[in-house]
């Protein structure tokens, strides 16, 4: 179908008014939902979020796919990561030595995990409160399974002991990004 420059014009001129009509409806809808304004992902679920390795070794690559270089192969199940970024097949991730590189979606599991990156033990209080007795040490590097946290305390479980520890004092539990996405 050919179309006049009048008819073109008459067209962009209806849309325009169209736009500026709906534009007051559709600005409100937008700024009254701050799901909104949330950055959306291939797989729906916010960046940054927390992330455990599914298996005990998996491949750690430069970019998001196989045809990339292999850095590195991560040889620790339960491993806590930070996804950072996404693509629909691939995420890309910060591990607890600050180190970024793209695992496949189908390496990670939901299941967070939390890892004491410090050289000393980390006390693993009965009751999120200081001055509580210790119920347990969860020693340099070791993985515990994260329960919850809640007022400046997260709930870890390990070896079939629970406890809480200060938000921050495990790596894995505090919400802001782990790493920059420029390293």
């Amino acid at each position: 179908m050919v179309r006049t420059r009048r008819a073109v014009l008459k067209l962009a001129a209806a849309g325009v008014v169209a736009a500026a009509l709906s534009a007051p409806a559709l600005a409100g809808s937008a700024v009254a939902s701050p799901a909104a304004q949330e950055r959306q992902t291939p797989s729906g679920m916010p960046v940054p979020r927390y992330v455990s390795l599914k298996f005990d070794k998996v491949n750690a690559r430069a970019g998001p796919g196989d045809d990339h270089k292999l850095l590195f192969v991560y040889r620790v199940r339960g491993l806590p990561l930070q996804v950072i970024a996404e693509t629909s097949e691939w995420r890309r991730v910060c591990d607890p030595e600050a180190t970024l590189a793209w695992v496949h979606k189908r390496t990670t599991d939901g299941r967070r995990t939390t890892m004491n990156t410090s050289n000393q033990a980390v006390a693993l209080l009965k009751r999120p409160k200081e001055g509580y007795k210790v119920a347990a040490y969860l020693n340099p590097k070791a993985l515990a399974a994260l329960d919850r946290c809640e007022k400046g305390w997260c709930k870890v479980k390990a070896d079939h002991v629970s406890g809480w520890a200060p938000e921050g004092a495990l790596w894995g539990t505090t919400d802001g990004p782990q790493c920059r996405s420029g390293q």
